[in-house]
């Protein structure tokens, strides 16, 4: 996902990215980050929803991310404009920290309101259950605190009947850790979230890599986490060392 891209280019590059790894989901940015209802740059949003649906095709499964824009009448509109378009989810279209303005929007849209790949706490995940702000729930694995932490989101989603969507964005450690999560709960997604970003300082930190193979990526099967971290890589990563005093 990129928001430094016109929407046309962007459309063509994800139509592209369907016909060359057989993508059946993507997930587009709309918005501003944290923008106060302002758009990347004026009219992007609502030209970019459309176009990439025309791009991909009907039978492609489409979502957007607002990573925490709107308010809620703000939201609410951008919501109507993705229904208009059959998008599947719409996630974080408010400040993460402002889960009544998100349960909000859920409850004036007929789309999936997603959210949570921000939040450790677990009294918030609670919370935001309660509220019924979101429709799907995105735990990080390496935000929330790890993956004893996050079979706990899991099965609070679960029990509230939500599927589960975790955040993966990049193609760190962090995706490896969500297949495994995602294969051993009950109330996964269709979906994993897998970046088609280049992320330079991801490269061989880990093999075997993750490979799209008709849409599909497995599950690494080998022991443990199923890959082996390279040495070569941590010693050129850089270092940040605390202790307790």
């Amino acid at each position: 996902m990129r928001r430094d891209i016109k929407p046309a280019d962007e459309a063509q590059r994800l139509a592209r990215l369907r016909d060359e790894k057989g993508f059946t989901a993507f997930k587009v940015r709309v918005g501003k980050v944290t923008g106060h209802d302002e758009d990347q740059w004026p009219g992007r949003t609502e030209e970019l929803i459309p176009a990439v649906r025309k791009a991909v095709g009907d039978k492609v499964r489409l979502q957007a991310d607002a990573n925490s824009c709107y308010t809620p009448k703000m939201g609410i509109q951008v919501g109507r404009l993705l229904e208009d378009q059959n998008y599947y989810f719409f996630e974080e279209p408010c400040p993460y920290w402002e889960l009544e303005w998100t349960a909000e929007v859920a409850a004036a849209l007929k789309i999936n309101v997603a959210g949570g790949e921000q939040d450790n706490d677990l009294a918030q995940w609670r919370r935001m259950v309660r509220l019924k702000a979101v429709d799907i729930a995105q735990p990080d694995i390496c935000y929330v605190g790890g993956l004893t932490r996050a079979l706990r989101v899991t099965q609070l989603a679960a029990e509230a009947g939500l599927p589960c969507v975790p955040h993966s964005a990049n193609l760190s450690l962090v995706t490896v850790f969500t297949l495994h999560l995602m294969a051993a709960i009950p109330n996964a997604g269709d979906h994993v979230e897998f970046s088609i970003e280049d992320n330079p300082w991801t490269k061989g930190l880990f093999a075997p890599a993750l490979e799209v193979r008709e849409g599909k990526v497995a599950v690494p099967a080998g022991p443990g986490w199923g890959v082996e971290v390279s040495p070569v890589w941590l010693e050129k990563a850089t270092r940040q060392v605390s202790e307790a005093k």
